[in-house]
C-alpha cells in the first residue's frame, strides 16, 4: 500500500483512546497530523509524542461543536502543509444514562458533538480536498446503534446511527470531486473510559468476543488506514466494523 508520506491528516478528539490510535498509526505510515482535541493539554503531550518536534505534527483545542473551530483546524492543516488529505471525524462521548432519564440537554450535548461535530469538520475540509480533487473523510461511528442495541445507550446509539445517514448521503455529494466518505464501526476497545466500568461489567463484554480479546485503538486505526488510502479509492459510502466477531453469533 502507497506510503502516506506527505499527506495531511486531521484526528479529532486524537488526545487519546481510538483518536489517539488512529493518528500513532497514520503517524507512522507516513502521514502530517493535526491533533483536534478539546483538551489542550493532552493534545499537545499527544503532538510533541507523535513527532512536533520533527514538524510531522502539531495541535490545537477544538470544540467540534463549534463552527470556527473546526475551519481553524482546517487552517492551520493548509497553514502548515498546504493541503488536507485526510479527516477522521472520530470525536464523540458516550455517557450511560438509562433512557427514562436522558434530558434534552443530555440530547442535545451528545448530537452536537458526535453529529454536528462531524458535519462541521467535514464542511470545514471541504473545500481544500475539493480545490485538490482528492480527499478521504473517515467518521467513528459504532456498532452501537448501527448494529446492535445496549441498554443506557439510546442517546448514542441514535447519534451513530444518524452519523451513517450524514456519511451515504454527504458520499454523493462529494464523489465527483474526487473525495470517498466511509466510516469504522468499533466494537469494544480498550480505552481509558474502560477503567470505570468494575470487572464484572468488563467480564462480561469479553465473554461476548469471539476473538476474546478486547480491541486496541490502533484496531481501529489500520482500518481507518486503509479507508484513508489511495487503493481505497473505489470505496466509498460504507462501513468497517471492527469488532472482533461481536456481532457474528446468532445467539447465545
Amino acid at each position: 500500500m502507497e506510503s502516506l508520506s506527505g499527506r495531511v491528516a486531521i484526528i479529532t478528539g486524537s488526545a487519546r483512546g481510538i483518536g489517539r490510535g488512529i493518528a500513532t498509526v497514520l503517524r507512522a505510515e507516513g502521514a502530517n497530523i493535526v491533533v483536534a482535541d478539546v483538551d489542550d493539554d493532552a493534545g499537545e503531550r499527544a503532538a510533541a509524542e507523535l513527532g512536533a518536534s520533527d514538524g510531522h505534527a502539531v495541535a490545537i483545542r477544538a470544540d467540534v461543536t463549534r463552527e470556527q473551530d473546526a475551519k481553524d483546524m482546517a487552517a492551520l492543516a493548509v497553514e502548515r502543509w498546504g493541503r488536507i488529505d485526510i479527516l477522521a471525524a472520530n470525536a464523540g462521548i458516550f455517557p450511560h444514562i438509562p433512557l427514562s432519564e436522558i434530558g434534552v440537554g443530555d440530547w442535545d450535548r451528545i448530537m452536537a458533538i458526535n453529529v454536528r461535530g462531524a458535519l462541521l469538520a467535514i464542511q470545514a475540509c471541504l473545500p481544500v480536498m475539493t480545490t485538490q480533487a482528492y480527499g478521504r473523510i473517515v467518521l467513528t461511528s459504532s456498532i452501537t446503534g448501527s448494529v446492535v442495541g445496549q441498554p443506557g445507550y439510546a442517546h448514542y446509539g441514535a447519534t451513530k446511527a444518524a452519523m451513517l445517514g450524514l456519511m451515504r448521503c454527504a458520499a454523493l455529494e462529494v464523489a465527483s470531486a474526487g473525495i470517498t466518505i466511509n466510516a469504522v464501526l468499533p466494537g469494544n476497545i480498550a480505552t481509558p473510559g474502560f477503567a470505570d466500568l468494575g470487572p464484572q461489567h468488563v467480564a462480561s463484554m469479553l465473554a461476548a468476543i469471539p476473538l476474546n480479546r478486547f480491541g486496541e485503538p490502533e484496531d481501529v486505526g489500520w482500518a481507518v488506514r486503509f479507508l484513508a488510502s489511495r487503493e481505497a479509492g473505489y470505496v466509498t459510502g460504507q462501513t468497517l466494523i471492527i469488532d472482533g466477531g461481536q456481532v457474528l453469533p446468532e445467539s447465545d
